[in-house]
């Protein structure tokens, strides 16, 4: 373990409760467990080779990051069952509060991205670039894209 660094529990205690509102933003509630999970086991994995002075939160939230988009991606490969078909289109949920949450899942993967790392994840764009792996002006780009489309929608 690399010098400066805090035990792996105490890093756990820290960042655990940052990580697990920004994957319930990210994914869901449903979801957001099971990535808090691989989220640690993979962050467990890789802290020992962790260089002195890293920005251990910037890197934890990219982890949770790719984490989620991993759950996103399977979510498309999942058939969603159902018990009976209704008897009109869309959504039960669409029926009640539209929801600000239910809206940014459903942004485009790349805003909906730099929202949840901006907002959830309380990154400056900076760390949300080097996250989603871009430059901090795409980051910037994403984040103002998306709240135009949010606003748009709730008015």
């Amino acid at each position: 373990m690399g010098v400066g660094t805090p035990p792996f529990q105490r890093f756990l205690e820290e960042h655990g409760p940052d990580v697990y509102r920004f994957l319930v933003a990210s994914v869901g509630r449903h979801d957001a467990d099971d990535c808090f999970q691989e989220t640690f086991m993979a962050a467990l994995r890789a802290y020992p080779r962790l260089r002195p002075g890293s920005n251990l939160r910037a890197w934890v939230m990219t982890i949770a990051h790719r984490k989620a988009m991993d759950t996103h991606r399977s979510r498309r490969r999942r058939p969603e069952p159902v018990g009976s078909v209704p008897d009109r289109a869309g959504r039960p949920e669409d029926d009640g509060d539209p929801g600000v949450w239910r809206r940014v899942r459903n942004l485009p993967p790349r805003q909906r991205q730099a929202v949840v790392l901006r907002f959830v994840g309380d990154l400056p764009y900076q760390e949300v670039a080097r996250a989603m792996g871009t430059t901090d002006a795409a980051a910037r780009q994403n984040v103002r894209l998306a709240l135009r489309r949010l606003r748009e929608e709730m008015a």
